[in-house]
């Protein structure tokens, strides 16, 4: 079974989806250390409040907190490090246009394994108004509420 895909998920950025209207999603591959694979494979991974950005014509993710390596002693790395995004030249192209030209944010929504490797999915985003967030808030609880009748 060379072809399964098994993927088990690290972290999720669940405010995302609360603050942003996610569009496009893209698979990305990270540049990483060793004691930051390890820490990520336990799980140690917090995507609040994380986010990426376009630098020299490549994709950067800043404030992605990775937890120490519990046995990592001198060779740990810096938990909050920027770390380096890796993508297709002409994924990169899209992200330049879109981000510099109409205003979207690159938002992280989950960091998981698949195939042995860590990836992180990036969502381009924009940002919601506060009567958005109300407005979603009111219709969530509305099906809910239809939902727990209808049982």
């Amino acid at each position: 079974m060379p072809n399964q895909q098994a993927e088990k998920v690290l972290s999720t950025n669940r405010q995302a989806g609360h603050n942003y209207h996610l569009e496009d999603r893209f698979e990305a591959g990270m540049v990483l250390t060793g004691t930051e694979v390890k820490s990520a494979r336990e799980g140690r991974v917090n995507l609040r409040d994380s986010y990426a950005n376009l630098k020299d014509n490549e994709v950067w993710l800043f404030n992605c907190h990775i937890n120490p390596y519990s046995h990592g002693n001198i060779y740990n790395h810096d938990p909050l490090r920027t770390r380096k995004l890796l993508l297709h030249k002409e994924e990169i192209r899209r992200l330049i246009g879109k981000v510099r030209e109409r205003g979207y944010t690159l938002v992280p929504t989950r960091m998981y394994l698949k195939n042995g490797r860590i990836k992180l999915e990036v969502a381009l985003a924009k940002g919601k108004r506060e009567y958005d967030k109300r407005d979603a808030e009111r219709r969530r609880e509305a099906e809910r509420e239809a939902r727990r009748l209808s049982h």
